[in-house]
């Protein structure tokens, strides 16, 4: 049978591309194609040499496993194959798949497998002569490994000699050399401190970790490992079953999976793979299937192998949560806290079990750390509910077609000038009372309790006002009727009247509490007290730029600039003069009593207070220059005790701090008049 040219074609391009994919993934430690691509790829070279035999050659990556070996280790030849395992992807290739081993074992009794989940890691054997460990090596090319020996014995999981009884002569044992979720974030975070190249995923990081030619590089490492089987035995019969070999294994001291089960027909491995799926984000360690084998040994050896993988096992691979795809833009999007976000515009791709056309890219630092621009070829990742994420820049398919990110200087939503602090990863938009994409936290905030405290207004209600339209900012909540909030879900008649009382009631206010409403970033109640005292007037505190403000006392340069910035946006000053113009209002402040006898003292209040509510008499001492704090400790100056004070005072007591009752607080006050 002719093959045409575009078939022979195609053939040595999938063998080239392949072979080059294998050497990045297992020589270099350096993948550049996720797992999934590679699989398609692979499969279509399979199906090309099932239909074409003629087009089979020595090298291709068919009859062969993983990659090359390197140089910079010892060589060692497996006493048995490390061979590697067929994936199917679906329940209905792996039922085919059980009805290949019945057919092949002529029965139609349901098959006994063993299932553990397939780890996301490296695949190793380690052996044993007379229970001492004398050799460890990777897989390789699945008949010749790598010596990897002295890094295997800084791994604390593996053992150094087994224990217990029935120990072989030599024997191999075969696992999977990983690194936990939680390492993985460790070490990464290590390798940024330390102004290093960071890790894909935490496969690339065992991989990288294991094959270090100084061991005390891998002792270092967060790496651990699961047994999964044994290869070469001699001085014992081999094990009846998997599981039995499994028990076997872990009796000499070494860790199987905890996920390992015997199950009994095709509907039980359908019932371990789907729960196993619905935990696979929540276990502490990446998994990227379901490994079934048929649990027999003497069945083992009668179906035997094909050229690369036994036939009495499967790999029942999940979703991708790496996948290839094209960065077609890349948009700003604006939190509800004012962070500019960088997102990804992708060319869609299935991936995660769901088809992903956005995300993130965090800010613009990781932007510029991973190189990426607009028109790349990238991978992405999406693990569970994990918001997808741009891990890597595929720079072999870089064109020259591609485009550089430029953070913009106004937000994108509102116009307000964007700011980003010295030190801070994350840009934001200084138009917090005006900027859509903020507007339903500014208004929660501007009617909390500590700002202008507008009794009944929730955040759920602060939500339905926004969505059907009725506020755009905090200034309309004073121009709402009571006929429009009456239509709200669970608003009647009488509650919107009294909505409309407490928000009209809530106009008079104090200058501090109006300042904090404002939510100026980083201007708590504190602050916003300080410059109160200090201006005693809106306008004059308008006028301010950051020289003068760093005078005040709680106000450092970076705070500074924030308030100067916030005022500074026409945005935000239309919404304060509407404010204004509503009916908003307080009394004049009086400047910071700095000739105050209580200036500067660290007061704090407990029990019921008589002539006053306790957030009174906090408003009060700081007018006066007072610092109330919550908590007594070695600094405070006095505690001001009212009925039934409880544990404040008692701490008073043991640290022989002044204690005062109301009258005396009454006393200071009225001396400072």
């Amino acid at each position: 049978m002719t093959i045409s040219t575009e078939v022979q074609q195609r053939a040595a391009t999938l063998r080239e591309l392949i072979n080059h994919y294998n050497y990045l993934y297992y020589v270099t430690d350096n993948p550049e194609v996720p797992d999934a691509e590679y699989d398609r790829l692979f499969s279509e070279l399979q199906q090309l040499e099932q239909t074409h035999p003629e087009l089979l050659t020595a090298d291709s990556p068919t009859q062969r496993v993983g990659g090359e070996v390197l140089d910079k280790f010892a060589e060692i030849e497996h006493a048995m194959p490390m061979l590697s395992l067929d994936n199917v992807f679906d329940q209905e290739a792996l039922t085919a798949f059980d009805k290949r081993v019945r057919d092949w074992l002529n029965t139609d009794q349901p098959q006994i497998y063993a299932a553990e989940p397939k780890l996301d890691g490296l695949a190793i054997s380690i052996r044993y002569e007379q229970g001492v460990l004398v050799q460890a090596a990777t897989r390789g090319d699945g008949n010749y490994g790598e010596d990897v020996t002295a890094n295997v014995r800084t791994i604390k999981s593996v053992p150094l000699k087994l224990s217990g009884d029935n120990i072989p002569a030599i024997v191999e044992v075969r696992g999977e050399i990983f690194m936990p979720k939680d390492g993985f974030e460790r070490l990464n975070q290590s390798q940024l401190d330390n102004n290093k190249k960071v890790f894909v995923n935490p496969r690339n990081a065992a991989a990288g970790s294991l094959r270090q030619l100084d061991s005390k590089i891998t002792a270092t490492r967060p790496l651990e490992i699961y047994c999964y089987g044994i290869g070469y035995i001699e001085g014992a019969a081999r094990p009846a079953s998997h599981t039995e070999a499994m028990s076997m294994i872990a009796n000499w001291g070494c860790r199987i999976s905890p996920e390992l089960k015997k199950l009994e027909g095709l509907e039980a491995c359908h019932r371990y793979i789907e729960q196993l799926g619905e935990r696979r984000d929540s276990l502490a360690y990446d998994i990227d299937g379901v490994v079934l084998k048929v649990d027999n040994t003497a069945l083992q050896e009668r179906l035997g192998f094909v050229s690369r993988a036994p036939r009495w096992a499967i790999a029942y691979k999940f979703p991708a949560q790496e996948e290839m795809t094209t960065i077609e833009d890349i948009e700003i999007q604006v939190g509800r806290t004012g962070a500019l976000t960088p997102v990804a515009r992708l060319k869609p791709v299935f991936v995660g079990g769901v088809t992903v056309s956005n995300a993130t890219l965090h800010n613009e630092d990781e932007i510029r750390r991973k190189d990426v621009r607009i028109g790349d070829q990238v991978i992405v990742r999406r693990a569970g509910d994990v918001i997808p994420e741009v891990v890597k820049v595929i720079l072999s398919k870089r064109t020259d077609t591609v485009r550089e990110f430029v953070m913009p200087t106004q937000c994108p939503v509102c116009g307000s000038d964007v700011e980003r602090e010295a030190g801070e990863a994350v840009s934001r938009c200084s138009g917090g009372l005006f900027c859509p994409a903020q507007r339903k936290e500014a208004i929660k905030h501007f009617a909390s309790r500590k700002a202008l405290d507008v009794d009944g207004l929730g955040d759920k209600l602060v939500e339905q006002m926004v969505d059907a339209e009725l506020i755009k900012d905090a200034a309309d909540l004073f121009v709402l009727t009571v006929e429009q909030l009456a239509g709200l879900e669970r608003m009647g008649q009488k509650s919107a009247d009294n909505l409309v009382r407490a928000i009209k009631a809530s106009k008079q206010t104090r200058f501090p509490r109006f300042l904090y409403a404002l939510g100026i970033r980083e201007v708590g109640e504190a602050t916003a007290r300080s410059l109160a005292m200090h201006f005693a007037d809106l306008d004059a505190l308008k006028a301010a730029d950051s020289e003068a403000l760093v005078e005040i006392e709680d106000v450092g340069p970076i705070v500074a600039h924030h308030i100067e910035t916030f005022f500074q946006q026409p945005h935000n000053l239309e919404v304060i003069n509407r404010l204004i113009d509503v009916g908003v209002s307080w009394p004049q402040e009086e400047k910071s009593h700095s000739d105050s006898a209580l200036s500067g003292k660290t007061i704090v209040l407990t029990g019921t207070l008589v002539q006053m509510s306790r957030s009174e008499a906090k408003e009060k001492l700081l007018a006066l220059g007072a610092k109330v704090a919550g908590s007594v400790s070695k600094k405070t100056d006095y505690v001001v005790a009212g009925a039934d004070a409880g544990s404040k005072l008692t701490k008073a007591a043991s640290l022989d701090i002044s204690v005062v009752d109301e009258a005396m607080l009454l006393e200071w006050l009225k001396q400072e008049k």
